[in-house]
């Protein structure tokens, strides 16, 4: 998990814990997480995509990402993980490209001063639509992994 402005994590916990998923937060700085077996605290250096970085350099097939950063979605599918945002969105190669591109644009606007603001806000629906589409897409890797 790309945790550091992550809004689910008590959800992923929960989630994880009942699957017997372990968890690695990966943050810039310490923060208070429960302490469990399934956990692991992962702080990395101070730097704009150090968290990005280590999280993509070890996620592969049967990992779940969770993260609202477009580029290590992008990163994570094309090393066979699934990626999903806190709202419940999952990215895959379908829709990962328009992402990319969306970003950069808006980032162009924002620059531009043509648009300004940030995402939109997390709600309550958006939580529940993430813990059904985490439960998901820990049981399609589950089925996949059973397979093989």
């Amino acid at each position: 998990m790309d945790a550091d402005a992550c809004p689910v994590k008590d959800e992923v916990l929960k989630v994880a814990v009942r699957h017997k998923w372990p968890i690695h937060m990966v943050s810039n700085s310490w923060m208070r997480l429960p302490e469990t077996p399934l956990t692991h605290r992962i702080v990395v250096p101070e730097g704009p995509d150090a968290a990005d970085d280590w999280i993509a350099e070890r996620a592969g097939e049967g990992d779940l990402v969770i993260t609202n950063d477009i580029p290590l979605a992008s990163r994570c599918l094309k090393c066979g993980a699934r990626a999903l945002r806190p709202n419940g969105k999952a990215f895959t190669e379908d829709n990962i490209g328009m992402g990319l591109a969306m970003r950069d644009l808006s980032a162009h606007l924002r620059e531009t001063g043509e648009i300004s603001g940030g995402p939109a806000t997390f709600t309550k629906q958006d939580r529940s639509k993430f813990l059904s589409a985490m439960e998901d897409a820990i049981q399609a890797i589950h089925r996949i992994t059973r397979t093989q």
